[in-house]
């Protein structure tokens, strides 16, 4: 069985809540090639230094539409992405695109932690 791709994406309110939850579930995660966007794989980094993570562009520079790009190419398994419902952000349509593509490719998509919780569990052998 090849090795799952699991992508990571949080808003900035949500990254340490992502780096919390990568923490928690370390032994489920580290299986998985993971890729996430800039910042939120620095924190993922610092919080488990053990873990391999590909570190894209920051999403508003570009980092959420290199992992749609993966997302159509077939590259990605899962994606993880803690949304910050309540807070503005100047690039909803790089957003709202990257969770298009999740659902236009029908890959299992996370949008907050109880569902990558539940997510995450349905990975583990």
């Amino acid at each position: 069985m090849n090795k799952l791709t699991l992508a990571l994406v949080a808003h900035d309110a949500k990254k340490d809540d992502m780096a919390d939850f990568v923490a928690m579930h370390e032994n489920s995660i580290l299986p998985f090639t993971l890729f996430a966007t800039g910042t939120t794989g620095g924190r993922v980094m610092e919080r488990c230094p053990s873990l391999s993570v590909t570190r894209l562009k920051s999403g508003p520079l570009g980092g959420d539409q290199q992992i749609g790009a993966m997302i159509a190419e077939g590259k990605i398994d899962a994606l993880f992405f803690f949304v910050d419902p309540l807070s503005p952000h100047p690039h909803d349509v790089d957003v709202k695109a990257l969770m298009r593509l999740a659902l236009v490719y029908n890959i299992p998509m996370a949008l907050n932690r109880a569902t990558a919780e539940r997510l995450i569990a349905t990975f583990a052998p």
